[in-house]
């Protein structure tokens, strides 16, 4: 057999194998690589039961954990989509939190709370301590969507109940659409 180099880092010593899989030069790099691959083998054996831990608790995720989540992957699309525009209600362009602004509140028009059109990059200050600044957000609602595609926004809507493949496939949606972005605007 030819001679080969010793597997082991650091080693490098040329030997002469006595058996064709022999890839260490002494008894000690023996006992070095395989405890290499032990580890090897723990860390994979370790990232599989994470990855089944993961699967398991999503399957196990309520239908609010399931909205929640929707919520926040809509949200970020929605600061993503908005990244070059000013707040909704004051016209600010600054370096402080942006928040996901809803038009019509969540809680009081849960039909709406995923249209793209009802909600828009707001300032946390207007958001939070302003409670939205609904009269500034209208005026500029109107001038960026139209007086129409407000007053349906105003108007009544179906309720809407997402089921849980519904509020997945959402989330999942959200997330490609976010990822999109980033890579155009990269």
């Amino acid at each position: 057999m030819r001679p080969k180099r010793c597997r082991v880092a650091g080693c490098g010593a040329t030997y002469t194998p006595t058996r064709s899989f022999q890839k260490w030069c002494s008894p000690d790099c023996a006992v070095v690589l395989a405890r290499e691959a032990q580890e090897k083998q723990r860390k994979s054996i370790a990232q599989r039961e994470r990855r089944e831990i993961k699967v398991r608790k999503e399957k196990l995720k309520s239908r609010a954990e399931l909205l929640k989540d929707t919520q926040q992957a809509f949200n970020a699309w929605v600061r993503e989509r908005d990244a070059l525009l000013t707040c909704v209600s004051c016209g600010r362009h600054h370096n402080g939190q942006w928040h996901a602004g809803h038009y019509r509140t969540v809680s009081a028009h849960p039909a709406i709370r995923f249209e793209p059109l009802n909600v828009w990059k707001q300032c946390a200050p207007c958001n939070t301590h302003k409670s939205g600044d609904l009269l500034n957000y209208r005026a500029e609602l109107i001038r960026r969507i139209g007086e129409e595609m407000v007053l349906w926004l105003e108007g009544p809507h179906e309720p809407k109940k997402y089921t849980i493949d519904e509020l997945k496939a959402l989330t999942a949606h959200y997330r490609e659409l976010t990822r999109e972005l980033k890579r155009t605007q990269a």
